[in-house]
C-alpha cells in the first residue's frame, strides 16, 4: 500500500482556499482512522499466521511421538524369545526399518523444534516490537494533530482580539468626532474623547501586530505539519508495514526451508530402509533354520531282506527278553498283526529302525556261541541303567523341565544349549566378581577412612560373593565337561545316532542271545512278539539276583575323585559326596554312567561328569560290552 498520498493531499487541499483549516484537520484525522484500522488488521495477519505454524508444529511433533511409540511397540523385547528370531535377513531388516522410522521421527522433531524456533519465537516478539512502534507512531501523529489544532486556535483567539479592537478604535473614532463637533461639550470632554480615541487605535495597532505575528507563526507550523511532521509519520507508518510485509514472506520462506533441510536426511533414512530389504537372503535364513534345527543323527540304513523260507529252528523276537529257565517257558502266540517291541525301558524312536543283522545271522551266532560268565552282569547293568535314566525323566516330567545336562536333545540342539549354559554363567561369575571388587574397594576406603564407614559390615556380603563365585565355578565346570562330552562325540555323527537310538538294544539283545539256553519254534516256523512282550515283563528280579550272588565282584580298574555331590535316589545308583575318592570298576560305556566301588557292600553308578577317573593302566578290570 502507498502512503505517498499524503504529501499531495495536503497540498492538494492548502491550494483551495474555500475549504477551512478545520476541514483539512478532520480529513487528516480521518486518514489516520484508516492508516490505524489497516495496520491492525496486518498485525492481526501476522498473529493468524504465527498460529498456524505453531499448530502445525504441534501436528509434526505429535506425529513423531506416534513413530517413535510405533517404532518401540514393534522393537523386540529383551532377554526374550523374540530377539533371538531377529538373527534372520528378513527379521534384521525389519529391524532396521524400525530403526530407521524411529530417525524419521527424529527428523520431524527437528522441524518442529526449528519452526518454532526460527518462526513462531521470531515472530512472536517481531510482533510486540511492531505494535510498540505502531502506537509510536500514531501517538506522534496524534500529537502532530494536537499542535496544530492548538495553533489555529490562537490564531483565531489572536484575529478575534484585533478585529474586536479595531471596532472599539472605529467607535471611539466616531465618539471623539462627535464630541468634536458639538459646541456645547466642554474642550476638556472634547480631550478626553481624544485621548481615548488615541487609546483604541493603539490597542487596534498592537492587536494588529500580534494577529500578524500569530497568523505568521500559525502558517510556519502548518507548513511544517503537512509537509514535514505528518508526511513522515505516515512515512513511518508505510516503512513499518512494509517490513511487516517483508517479514512474513521471509517466514513463509523459512518454513519451506525448514522442511527442505531434513529432506536430505528422510532420503537416506528411506535409502537405507531400501537397502535393509535388498539385504534379505532367503537362502541364508534357511540355511540359519537347517543349523538351528538339525539333530546330529544320521539317517538309518536299508533294511535287509530276511528270508524265510529257508529251513531254520525258530527263535523269538530278537527284541524280547525271555526266561532262561526250563520252567519259565511258556507256548508262542500266533498274530499277523503284531509289532516289533523295543528292548525293555528303551525310548521308542519315532524314526526308521536302525539297520539290524537279519534272524539267520542272529540265529548262527546262537548255535556257534558259547554262554560267558559276565552275560547277566551286562544284562543287570543294562536293566540298571536303563531304570536310572527312566526314574530320571520321570522326574523330569513331574517337574516340567527336562534333564540338567539337556541330554534329551539331538547332539548339536544339546551343544548349543551347553554352550549357551556356559556363556551364560560365566557372565554371572564377571558380574559377581565386578560385585566382588567394588565391595573390596569400598572396604578399603572404610578402614582408611573409618569415618565413612565400618569396614567389617561387607565381610558377609563379600563372604557371600566368594560362595556364589566358587558355586558358579563348579557349575562352568560340570557343564564344560558335559560340553566337552558332546563335542568329543559329536564327529562320528553314526555312532552317535545309533546310541541315541538302539544302544541298549544292541546291548542286551546280544546279552540274551549269548545267555539264552532254550527256544522254542512255532509249528509253521513263525513266532510272536506279544507272547515276547509278556515274557520279558515277568522276568524275575530275583532271577537276576541269584546270578549275582554266585559271581565274584569286579576288581578295580581305578580310582576316582567326586567333583560334586551326588544324590543317588534312582535304583542302581550311589550317592557320593565332594571330594570322597572311590574306586572305579567300570568305565563310561558311552551312556554318562561310571561304576564305582566305596567298599565290598556299597557299589553303583554316578554321573561320569561327576567325578574325575584316574586309570590303572596295568589293571585288567572290566570289559566293554558294547
Amino acid at each position: 500500500m502507498e502512503f505517498s498520498f499524503a504529501r499531495r493531499d495536503i497540498v492538494r487541499l492548502l491550494k483551495q482556499p474555500s475549504r477551512s483549516i478545520c476541514g483539512i484537520t478532520d480529513q487528516t484525522e480521518d486518514q489516520f482512522d484508516n492508516l490505524e484500522k489497516h495496520t491492525q488488521w496486518g498485525i492481526d495477519v501476522l498473529e493468524k499466521y504465527i498460529k498456524f505454524v505453531k499448530e502445525r508444529a504441534e501436528i509434526e511433533l505429535s506425529y513423531a511421538k506416534q513413530l517413535r511409540n510405533l517404532s518401540k511397540k514393534y522393537q523386540p523385547k529383551k532377554n526374550s524369545k523374540e530377539e533371538e528370531e531377529y538373527r534372520y535377513t528378513s527379521t534384521k531388516a525389519f529391524l532396521a526399518t524400525l530403526n530407521e522410522i524411529n530417525d524419521y521421527a527424529g527428523q520431524h522433531e527437528v522441524i518442529s523444534e526449528n519452526m518454532t524456533s526460527l518462526i513462531t519465537g521470531e515472530l512472536t516478539r517481531y510482533v510486540q516490537e511492531l505494535k510498540q512502534e505502531r502506537k509510536s507512531h500514531f501517538h506522534d501523529g496524534r500529537k502532530a494533530q494536537q499542535h496544530i489544532e492548538t495553533c489555529w486556535k490562537q490564531l483565531e483567539a489572536s484575529k478575534r482580539r484585533f478585529e474586536r479592537d479595531c471596532k472599539e478604535a472605529d467607535r471611539a473614532q466616531q465618539y471623539f468626532e462627535k464630541m468634536d463637533a458639538d459646541i456645547n461639550v466642554t474642550k476638556a470632554d472634547v480631550e478626553k474623547a481624544r485621548q481615548q480615541a488615541q487609546l483604541r487605535h493603539q490597542m487596534a495597532e498592537d492587536s494588529k501586530a500580534e494577529y500578524s505575528s500569530t497568523l505568521q507563526k500559525f502558517n510556519s507550523e502548518q507548513h511544517d505539519h503537512y509537509y514535514t511532521h505528518i508526511p513522515n509519520i505516515f512515512q513511518k507508518i508505510q516503512e513499518m508495514e512494509e517490513r511487516r510485509i517483508v517479514r512474513i514472506g521471509e517466514s513463509m520462506k523459512t518454513f519451506a526451508e525448514v522442511d527442505r533441510q531434513v529432506i536430505p536426511i528422510i532420503g537416506k533414512c528411506l535409502d537405507e530402509i531400501t537397502k535393509a530389504a535388498e539385504s534379505v537372503d532367503h537362502k541364508s535364513d534357511s540355511q540359519m533354520v537347517i543349523e538351528a534345527f538339525k539333530s546330529g543323527f544320521e539317517p538309518p540304513g536299508d533294511i535287509d531282506f530276511e528270508d524265510f523260507t529257508q529251513p531254520m529252528k525258530r527263535t523269538i523276537s530278537e527284541s524280547s527278553l525271555s526266561n532262561s529257565r526250563g520252567d519259565g517257558k511258556s507256548e508262542p502266540k500266533f498274530g499277523s498283526k503284531s509289532k516289533g517291541k523295543l528292548w525293555p525301558f528303551i525310548k521308542k524312536n519315532k524314526s526308521p529302525k536302525q539297520q539290524k543283522e537279519p534272524l539267520s545271522h542272529r540265529f548262527n551266532e546262537f548255535m556257534t556261541s558259547k554262554p560267558k560268565i559276565h552275560c547277566f552282569r551286562s544284562l543287570k547293568r543294562g536293566l540298571s541303567l536303563k531304570l536310572i535314566t527312566l526314574n530320571t525323566q520321570v522326574w523330569s516330567l513331574i517337574e516340567g523341565a527336562g534333564p540338567e545336562d539337556f541330554s534329551n536333545l539331538p547332539p548339536e540342539q544339546r551343544r548349543k544349549k551347553l554352550q549357551q549354559k556356559v556363556d551364560e554363567l560365566n557372565r554371572d561369575i564377571q558380574k559377581e566378581m565386578d560385585q566382588r571388587d567394588a565391595l573390596t574397594k569400598m572396604k578399603d576406603v572404610y578402614i582408611k577412612n573409618p569415618q565413612m564407614g565400618d569396614a567389617a559390615s561387607v565381610d558377609h556380603r563379600l563372604a557371600e560373593l566368594g560362595q556364589n563365585i566358587e558355586k558358579l565355578r563348579l557349575e562352568v565346570q560340570k557343564f564344560e565337561g558335559w560340553l566337552a562330552e558332546v563335542e568329543g562325540r559329536l564327529p562320528p555323527r553314526n555312532e552317535q545316532a545309533r546310541r541315541q537310538s538302539g544302544l541298549y538294544e544292541a546291548q542286551n539283545t546280544s546279552a540274551v542271545n549269548s545267555c539264552a539256553q532254550d527256544r522254542e519254534s512255532s509249528p509253521d516256523g513263525s513266532y510272536t512278539e506279544e507272547q515276547s512282550q509278556e515274557t520279558e515283563m515277568k522276568v524275575p528280579a530275583t532271577d537276576f539276583d541269584d546270578e549275582f550272588d554266585d559271581e565274584e565282584p569286579l576288581p578295580t580298574i581305578g580310582t576316582c575323585k567326586a567333583l560334586y555331590t551326588f544324590e543317588g535316589q534312582n535304583e542302581g545308583t550311589i550317592s557320593v559326596a565332594e571330594g570322597e575318592m572311590l574306586y572305579v570298576i567300570e568305565e563310561d560305556k558311552g551312556d554318562g554312567w561310571t561304576r564305582i566301588r566305596r567298599n565290598e557292600d556299597e557299589e553303583g553308578y554316578v554321573p561320569t561328569s561327576y567325578v574325575e577317573v584316574y586309570l590303572d593302566k596295568n589293571a585288567k578290570g572290566a570289559m566293554t560290552y558294547i
